[in-house]
């Protein structure tokens, strides 16, 4: 996912209760989106779960022509939907906000974290305009500019780059205290979640097609690194696309 449009379909939409098949745990049965997307999530200490939510192609791309549209499906933007109702914050980093064009979220309340070390982000976006959106920026980044004349919220951590641990951490100084963040990329935004032990929960769709050209992988930018993961369910449609959640392999249950 990482993805398109934030505009999921709402719950009553006949995408919404579209079936898939789930293959794993046994015994395989039909499942919905919203099915998939529920699970047991919990602060972590100081900080809330992070899941990541991503697409990518069967020779690895995250991307067809910069977007991930090209890749997507209706059940996997379903999924995504499904995976945004349940989450109290998504995190994306400015390049994503956009390539992919982000709107206000459809879930009342949800805040959308923008994260840049520039603060080239345009605050005019209706993303900021009804307040949904805040920044996240590095402490010594520059000075937030005002949406339609009030100021823009803006969590601050680190320095010369932000640092996402302390971000995660610092979210109750503008809000309750999230229990779920949801992360949508770019690739260099979840390399630090994982360079930064902040990754607690992969869905990852996995999208039938071979696309060639120079779209980035999942992780892009990161230090190699290996990090275990088990997979909790696997799913799957007519149309041969997979859809699958994995957890750290020292948190699985």
């Amino acid at each position: 996912m990482g993805k398109v449009l934030f505009t999921a379909p709402a719950p009553h939409s006949p995408r919404w209760a579209v079936m898939l098949q789930r293959l794993i745990p046994a015994p395989r049965q039909p499942i919905t989106a919203a099915e998939l997307a529920a699970g047991d999530r919990h602060r972590r200490g100081d900080r809330p779960w992070v899941g990541l939510c991503m697409v990518a192609s069967l020779d690895g791309s995250t991307a067809v022509a910069d977007r991930s549209g090209g890749l997507s499906s209706p059940n996997d933007a379903a999924l995504l939907g499904a995976l945004r109702a349940v989450a109290d914050v998504v995190v994306v980093g400015a390049g994503t906000i956009r390539a992919e064009g982000y709107g206000p979220p459809r879930t009342a309340g949800q805040r959308i974290g923008v994260i840049s070390t520039t603060g080239d982000v345009d605050v005019t976006s209706p993303l900021f305009a009804g307040g949904a959106g805040f920044l996240i920026l590095p402490e010594d980044g520059p000075t937030a500019p005002a949406a339609e004349g009030r100021p823009v919220d803006v969590v601050r951590a680190g320095t010369g780059s932000v640092d996402l641990a302390q971000a995660l951490a610092r979210l109750d100084t503008i809000m309750e205290p999230p229990t779920f963040v949801q992360a949508e990329g770019g690739p260099r935004l979840n390399a630090t979640l994982l360079e930064q032990g902040c990754l607690d929960e992969l869905n990852l769709t996995i999208s039938p097609r071979v696309v060639g050209g120079r779209g980035r992988r999942v992780v892009d930018g990161a230090p190699e690194l290996v990090h275990d993961f088990d997979l909790v369910h696997l799913a799957t449609d007519e149309q041969s696309f997979l859809y699958g959640r994995w957890l750290p392999a020292s948190t699985s249950t």
